[in-house]
């Protein structure tokens, strides 16, 4: 599937109360604004300015699904999700990046990435893609169409 959104779908939706979704961007704009949309449409949400700073974290909490942006200083996005996938296989990752090269696209979702989504993202498509990630993990899926 070629365009700016590339998502994982799960054909059963699960509600959990007030999930957590983390959000990892090194651009504070970035972190602050969706933080604002996650609390708006009632989920927990931290915020993270690196890659290092979100795996250390998981030492104590752990997110039910994770927001990560992949051009980011020191740790990159690939790292941080190589990283996860040995830490926290099931945990469901969205990479929301402002660039979408298909190498990068094909190279997260082969890692295992819930969707792939192009900044400036649609809040509706971003709300979309973390139901349905959380959604599949909680029934232990990862169907694609």
């Amino acid at each position: 599937m070629r365009g700016p959104a590339l998502l994982r779908y799960c054909p059963v939706l699960v509600t959990k109360a007030r999930l957590l979704v983390a959000v990892v961007d090194d651009e504070e704009p970035i972190r602050k604004a969706l933080m604002r949309l996650m609390r708006s449409a009632g989920l927990g949400v931290e915020t993270f300015a690196s890659g290092a700073e979100f795996l250390k974290s998981l030492e104590t909490r752990r997110p039910d699904c994770v927001l990560l942006d992949l051009h980011m200083p020191q740790m990159d996005g690939f790292n941080v999700q190589a990283q996860l996938a040995q830490k926290c296989a099931a945990l469901p990752v969205i990479i929301v990046t402002g660039h979408d090269f298909p190498k990068a696209r094909d190279r997260a979702m082969a890692s295992g990435a819930s969707a792939f989504l192009r900044k400036p993202v649609r809040d509706r498509t971003l709300l979309d893609a973390i139901s349905a990630a959380t959604s599949c993990a909680e029934l232990g899926t990862n169907t694609t169409t």
